[in-house]
């Protein structure tokens, strides 16, 4: 998301990057990776590219592997389970 952000021309750092090895000495809601924007004045504009990309799921379609036979979503380029190329 922060990636996405920057694209946008929208300044943001994860905030709680690593603190998920301190779940069970702190809440694990205190944990959770958190996206800041560096300018609060930019949240309406973010706030719509975030809604943009959730609403933007894509397929829930399956390629067959050519080489192992498992299932992989179409927007693979290669097997996840044998790394053999995917057709097309």
């Amino acid at each position: 998301m922060v990636g996405l952000l920057g694209q946008a021309g929208i300044a943001a750092r994860v905030f709680n990057e690593n603190a998920q090895g301190g779940v069970g000495e702190i809440p694990f809601v205190h944990a959770w990776p958190e996206v800041w924007l560096e300018d609060e004045r930019d949240g309406e504009r973010a706030l719509e590219i975030i809604r943009s990309f959730d609403k933007d799921k894509g397929s829930d379609r399956q390629v067959a592997c050519p080489g192992c036979g498992e299932p992989n979503p179409e927007n693979f380029e290669v097997c996840w389970n044998c790394g053999v190329a995917l057709a097309g």
